[in-house]
């Protein structure tokens, strides 16, 4: 009898372990991910592929600073690779208690954006988005670095090389591609590299959160030539040490990034 007790309940636990597995296959990535996060790492790359790691993340999300920190710890392990960070701040936390000073409305637009071009269902935080065209969830390690490596694993065709030149209040950027789509824009994103804020409010009332590659303003132009000039306003304590420029091409039908590239700042 206590044989048969014994079998019936591992025979319980095993279905539901698999239901789990079947019906929340997220919460079993997380709990994988977790245990096999010191495996984790970005095997493969050539000098044909990128991979743009964009993050939508707020101050006021309490599931959002592992994300930031992920994305900080990826950093720190690929400074030889193709991989371009871009953290933006959505506004739709600030009402619930805490104003995060980096978030702007047209982030939030942006990742309502990717969700019409995904067709997802709902917009979440901390969401990661790869290459402008598979996303998962923030907290997802080996997810992010599976996708990461399979960008650096696609060869691309298009190509982008950017320069510029300063004045005072602006900077003059010059562009060139080697291919002309339909429906695509160059975005510049104006990058301050490293912050920390003490958060008074909120759910994470009490914490001292250190963001990286936060996204302080994304500008877009239509490409109709391989190359030419574009101009962007300076932002608020720009300079050349502690803030960076990446530009992107992007389907702006579907999404999808087919070249990046950092302006080499002059």
């Amino acid at each position: 009898m206590k044989n048969a007790f014994l079998i019936t309940t591992t025979i319980a636990l095993s279905s539901l372990f698999f239901l789990n597995c079947f019906m929340f296959p997220d919460s079993h990535e997380e709990l994988t991910g977790k245990l096999t996060s010191k495996k984790n790492k970005i095997e493969t790359t050539n000098n044909n592929s990128f991979a743009i790691v964009e993050l939508f993340t707020s101050e006021g999300c309490s599931s959002c600073p592992p994300a930031d920190e992920l994305m900080a710890k990826l950093q720190n392990e690929t400074k030889d690779k193709n991989i371009y960070f871009l953290a933006y701040h959505v506004d739709y936390w600030d009402r619930l208690g805490w104003k995060d000073q980096f978030s702007s409305n047209k982030f939030t637009v942006r990742q309502q954006q990717y969700q019409n071009w995904l067709n997802l269902y709902v917009m979440y935080t901390p969401q990661f988005i790869i290459n402008g065209t598979t996303e998962f969830a923030g907290y997802n390690e080996a997810s992010l670095y599976k996708k990461v490596s399979d960008a650096l694993e696609t060869t691309q065709n298009s190509s982008l090389e950017l320069s510029s030149s300063s004045d005072r209040d602006s900077l003059n950027i010059n562009f060139r591609t080697n291919l002309i789509q339909k429906n695509t824009s160059l975005f510049i994103a104006t990058v301050q590299k490293e912050a920390t804020s003490n958060v008074k409010r909120g759910e994470n009332k009490g914490n001292t959160l250190h963001h990286v590659q936060i996204v302080k303003q994304l500008k877009s132009f239509t490409l109709n030539e391989k190359e030419g000039n574009i101009a962007i306003e300076k932002p608020i304590g720009f300079n050349t040490k502690d803030w960076e420029l990446i530009g992107f091409i992007q389907n702006t039908s579907t999404g999808k990034i087919s070249a990046t590239a950092k302006v080499d700042l002059k």
